[in-house]
């Protein structure tokens, strides 16, 4: 027991000083500091990565560790320990080296490697502490809003930073980029490819990362990863927001989404890369950050470029292997991670089986196994692939002779028409003038933009499976029909009320945005209002060239929708709302006149 309390002091001590570090270092990272204060910064950084390297020498000093060396070869935490080790070692050798050879006069301003190295440092050991959701004051609702507004605050502060703008903005302008980009929306009110610096678009792409995939999955994961496991208590509360089935599915899902999430991202970055290989006035670090940036944008299904004119460029407009593969990324990050996983196994399971089921025949994985696409994969398949034939046919008739005229392939054509019909799924990237679409199009736009995404993806709107119910939902109603079945199976009377809630509450949001803005800026064109509250809503980021004229209360308007769409209305509801417990009886049971 004694041996345990000096770790515990250090690990809390360089978890204190490691938080005020990583503060100080965006701070030296975002503004103009004199010299002898960097100076200062520059030696409290060295004195937390030197007690952050104690406090791993004194995990693994003591007797208990000690005790069970040999096992410490195969441990995860123990090989990222060393190599994290020894990668800050040789920093400070390399670093010390370097400020030996210039007599101690090297400016130390721009060194990013040691206040990475306090980052890591700062993860390592908050990452070693127990946490948990149950203890805290908040229910698992209230944690996860209060999540996403701690991060669009903080984002909004750095953007404001000096080295992140290459003018001064306002702090409306700052906390709309911040919330567009944690609730992965994409409407700005700046432009992201001239008004932000290198630094500035970092944020915004660190930004994006925790909003589509949330805050709360880094934090498990972490402690999950350094802790070998999750409180019972947690998984209860992340599962309440997951609804996972299974308590032990909770990590197991954590784990999966951050898999598919950076193997997607790299994969699709290296193909944005090979795809504007060609590119003017771009040279290799610039290709490599536009590849990053927008392979994290379009996943995340956040919308931002680094262009002024999106894909709609005069670089980017024609280029249709970059089109086709954003487009496949955002429809993959749009669909899901549960889905994509599941998907993923199903598909290996059946070239295995094409493969190797007549050499291995007797194998019981390569029998016939049914229900490995579950249903929520097969309702969530079907309805995305019948919303995108819709879009794609309606892109093609209405504007084949529109804004497609200038594509004069007929591939062009279908590529262009494939990524317009795509794009409102919350997406919200652009590879033709919005402004120049059709009456008929910007409905089906609309449309689609309330559709939206899938559940548990990193897209907004009501959710394919909310429609799917709905219309599910009305045919048996049409049909004299008291149960909704599909696929052999009956759907719960829980997810029909609550597809119905996510529907009307939807609209309730949309309407009081469209009331508010519309008497605030009567000049504003009604039809453009309407069109910027669904995108904002459903976290699209496709706009009429309206965005950028809204006044301040506007922008606050806009941003409360944008919030409310990411974190779902009934999401906050259940937050605000005291749970009521279930009672032992039911009352009679009366029909009530609808129609």
């Amino acid at each position: 027991m004694r041996a345990a309390i000096p770790y515990r002091l250090l690990n809390k001590i360089a978890i204190v000083i490691s938080f005020f570090g990583v503060g100080i270092a965006l701070i030296d990272s975002g503004f103009t500091l004199t010299t002898w204060l960097q100076q200062l910064f520059h030696f409290f950084y060295l004195a937390i990565i030197v007690i952050g390297f104690l406090a791993i020498l004194d995990r693994y000093m003591r007797p208990k560790t000690l005790l069970v060396l040999h096992e410490l070869l195969f441990n995860k935490v123990a090989i990222f320990d060393f190599f994290t080790s020894i990668t800050i070692i040789i920093l400070l050798a390399l670093h010390f080296t370097d400020l030996l050879q210039s007599g101690f006069s090297m400016a130390v301003d721009g060194f990013v490697a040691i206040k990475v190295a306090v980052f890591v440092t700062f993860i390592r050991e908050i990452s070693d502490t127990d946490f948990n959701l149950k203890r805290t004051f908040l229910n698992p609702g209230q944690f996860f809003i209060l999540s996403f507004m701690s991060v669009i605050l903080l984002g909004a502060l750095l953007l404001m930073m000096p080295k992140a703008t290459t003018q001064s903005i306002s702090f409306v302008d700052a906390l709309f980029t911040a919330t567009s980009a944690v609730c992965v929306t994409g409407l700005i009110v700046v432009d992201t490819a001239t008004d932000f610096t290198t630094f500035g678009q970092v944020i915004i792409m660190g930004l994006i990362q925790i909003g589509g995939l949330g805050i709360l999955t880094f934090v498990t994961y972490f402690s999950y990863f350094f802790k070998g496991g999750v409180s019972y208590e947690t998984q209860l509360s992340i599962g309440e927001m997951t609804y996972a089935r299974r308590m032990g599915d909770v990590v197991a899902t954590l784990k999966s989404i951050l898999y598919v999430t950076f193997g997607v991202e790299a994969v699709a970055a290296a193909l944005i890369f090979i795809s504007i290989y060609d590119l003017p006035n771009m040279d290799l670090s610039e290709r490599l950050f536009f590849a990053t940036f927008h392979a994290v944008s379009a996943f995340c299904n956040a919308g931002f470029s680094t262009f002024s004119a999106g894909l709609y460029d005069e670089a980017l407009r024609f280029n249709y292997p970059l089109q086709l593969t954003i487009a496949t990324t955002f429809i993959f990050g749009g669909l899901g991670f549960i889905i994509v996983v599941n998907l993923l196994r199903y598909l290996r399971y059946r070239t295995e089986r094409l493969l190797y089921h007549n050499s291995y025949s007797n194998e019981p994985r390569y029998n016939y196994q049914p229900w490995l696409l579950n249903i929520n994969s097969r309702i969530t398949l079907i309805t995305t692939g019948i919303l995108l034939l819709i879009g794609l046919v309606g892109v093609m008739i209405f504007e084949y002779n529109g804004v497609l005229a200038e594509h004069n392939s007929i591939f062009g054509k279908l590529i262009a028409g494939f990524f317009t019909a795509a794009t409102p799924r919350t997406a919200g990237f652009n590879n033709v003038d919005m402004d120049s679409l059709a009456f008929p199009t910007i409905m089906l736009t609309i449309f689609l933009m309330w559709v939206g995404a899938s559940p548990n993806s990193t897209g907004g709107g009501i959710k394919t499976s909310t429609l799917a119910i709905a219309l599910l939902n009305t045919l048996s109603l049409a049909r004299g029909l008291s149960r909704v079945e599909v696929f052999q199976r009956e759907i719960a009377d829980i997810s029909i009320r609550r597809a119905f809630s996510i529907m009307w509450l939807s609209l309730l949001v949309i309407g009081s945005g469209v009331t508010i803005m519309s008497y605030n800026q009567p000049e504003l064109d009604l039809f453009k209002v309407v069109f910027e509250c669904f995108s904002a809503y459903s976290t699209v980021g496709l706009s009429l060239n309206l965005t950028a004229t809204l006044s301040d209360f506007n922008k606050i308007v806009v941003v409360v929708i944008m919030f409310v769409g990411r974190v779902s209305m009934l999401t906050i509801f259940i937050a605000l709302l005291k749970n009521t417990r279930q009672r032992n009886y039911r009352y009679p049971t009366e029909e009530i006149t609808i129609n």
